[in-house]
């Protein structure tokens, strides 16, 4: 995000606060789940963006979710309410729907069952309780599905590795749909709707190629995106339980293996992109975007 705003915006202050940063006027060191005091000159004609989030799922106690997510919500749109700021862009999840085979648009009631999908529902509500408070107060939340691009770490590049290894298998089916879009997609439209003073004060979007894929389709358009050629076997489900049941006992083996992942890999993300693909198209096509992160890896691998 910060490549993207520094090509548009030159001139631009571009503020990071995050528990990780440097320390500098410009990087400060933020605990959003505490009272946000953060030192810069901030008004109507700021734009923030809250990445701010505890996201992996399985990997944290119920309470990290909340805490950190909902806590950090109210203190993201006290410090635009303290500062007179009128535009914020929130980085919600696909979770809130909950864990279904059906198709889920943006008028789909949420149903979360997991503590993450929870935080991140009520997250969205505080951030229209501050939209609501005054009259040009913008609000876009975005339900991205799986993110990928380089520095991901997450679930694309544990596939690459998988496929790499030869340690990847369709897990009891080949037809999960998996929701997903590549990073540099979703910051564009991000600071789109943003830019966009013609939309509804309160815009909401599901981030993901429509149509979704399946995790056939992911694998093997990876696999000729990266120039690699492997055939992928198929296990029926119970063996495949097992088989994740012993590598959690071992350490998931180094590609972070166990039953709660296996079973996130048959339970379909069905997510409908249709809303986004109608008002702000995607620019990178699946394979597209893989082999543009493989080049950006120096094709040498994903990471």
């Amino acid at each position: 995000m910060q490549r993207l705003l520094r090509e548009k915006y030159p001139d631009a202050k571009i503020y990071v606060a995050d528990l990780l940063a440097e320390g500098t006027e410009f990087s400060q060191k933020i605990d959003v789940r505490k009272p946000i005091e953060m030192q810069g000159s901030f008004g109507k004609n700021t734009l923030v963006f809250n990445f701010a989030a505890i996201h992996r799922t399985p990997g944290h106690p119920d309470y990290a979710y909340f805490e950190t997510n909902i806590r950090g919500a109210e203190n993201v749109c006290a410090f635009a309410e303290k500062n007179g700021i009128e535009n914020i862009v929130f980085t919600s999840s696909i979770a809130p729907y909950g864990a279904a085979e059906e198709l889920k648009t943006e008028e789909t009631l949420p149903t979360p069952n997991t503590p993450y999908g929870i935080s991140k529902l009520v997250a969205e509500k505080i951030h229209r309780e501050w939209s609501a408070k005054g009259e040009n107060h913008r609000l876009s939340i975005v339900r991205p599905g799986i993110v990928f691009g380089k520095g991901e770490n997450g679930n694309m590049t544990r596939l690459y590795k998988g496929l790499k290894g030869h340690k990847f298998a369709y897990a009891g089916r080949k037809d999960t749909i998996k929701a997903c879009i590549y990073v540099k997609d979703l910051v564009r439209v991000m600071l789109a709707m943003a830019e966009n003073e013609n939309a509804n004060r309160v815009q909401l979007y599901n981030c993901c190629y429509f149509p979704s894929f399946t995790i056939e389709q992911i694998a093997s358009t990876m696999l000729e995106a990266t120039g690699m050629n492997r055939h992928i076997p198929y296990i029926p489900q119970k063996p495949m339980m097992a088989a994740a049941t012993v590598c959690g006992m071992l350490g998931g083996l180094g590609l972070g293996i166990c039953p709660a992942r296996v079973k996130k890999l048959m339970v379909s993300t069905n997510i409908d992109g249709a809303k986004l693909a109608r008002d702000y198209p995607l620019g990178y096509s699946l394979k597209d975007a893989f082999r543009d992160w493989f080049k950006d890896c120096g094709e040498k691998e994903l990471v």
